[in-house]
């Protein structure tokens, strides 16, 4: 499943760093600890490998529920 915006992107990307011990555990804040914790490497890889260019900075508010 890729990521839905850069900031999702780039929040699994800190995250992964963290899983695999490049980066310390205790650095990461808000979504990137939740998913740290919460997903695996393979879903945290296939979120972090998302191409940015044509994604939107933030995902929008707007939800599709009815």
């Amino acid at each position: 499943m890729p990521a839905r915006s850069k900031k999702q992107q780039m929040a699994a990307g800190a995250a992964l760093a963290a899983k695999r011990g490049k980066r310390s555990k205790s650095s990461l804040k808000g979504p990137s600890r939740q998913m740290a914790s919460s997903m695996s490497e393979k879903q945290l890889r296939e979120f972090a490998k998302t191409k940015r260019k044509k994604l939107p900075r933030k995902k929008s508010s707007h939800s599709k529920r009815r």
